[in-house]
């Protein structure tokens, strides 16, 4: 079992390199939409469409290893009191019984209108570039199936109790000046 969690964790790891390489894509093509606009007043056909496709990819393709690095945010108001145990059967249940379900099943229209896009050779109908539309669907299916992957994973630990304990807070408990009502200027009404 632990060669199939670190298949996982190697999956979510690949997932989000391939989530850096889109922002250094995102950057590259808004610096260059930029310089085109501004420097030679030739704005680009698809620097929009770069723009929502690689930022929307991005987050998808990253989501999988927040997960693994337990990086994604939560109010952990009541959670944080509870005893570890029991928080972990709260999180296998969760992503186990609850979410991978849910995401496998987003997973799986994800693929689907991947495929049909193919088939058909969807474009983008309101962009005056219009590109084909089935890498996108793809990789976001690709990033929907990892996320799914890392749920099932990430339960499977929380269940046998293999789970990393929270990180604490790095942040110091924020040092707020006292404000005394009583040496306080009243205010004449």
């Amino acid at each position: 079992m632990q060669m199939i969690l670190k298949l996982v964790d190697r999956i979510s790891s690949l997932l989000d390199y391939a989530a850096q390489a889109m922002v250094l894509i995102l950057i590259a093509s808004m610096l260059y939409e930029v310089a085109a606009r501004y420097l030679f007043g030739a704005p680009t056909l698809w620097a929009f469409d770069i723009a929502y496709m690689s930022t929307g990819t991005l987050f998808i393709l990253g989501c999988a290893q927040t997960l693994r690095e337990d990086a994604h945010v939560r109010v952990d108001l009541l959670s944080s009191r509870m005893p570890a145990r029991l928080r972990d059967m709260i999180d296998g249940v969760a992503f186990l019984l609850v979410l991978a379900p849910i995401m496998g099943w987003l997973s799986k229209i994800a693929g689907e209108r991947a495929l049909r896009a193919y088939v058909h050779g969807e474009v983008e109908h309101v962009s005056p570039w219009a590109p084909l539309m089935w890498p996108f669907y793809t990789v976001l299916a690709l990033g929907m199936a990892g996320l799914t992957l890392q749920l099932v994973a990430e339960g499977w630990r929380a269940f046998a109790g293999q789970r990393k304990p929270p990180a604490p807070h790095d942040a110091p408990p924020l040092d707020l000046p006292k404000f005394d009502t009583a040496t306080s200027p009243k205010s004449e009404a």
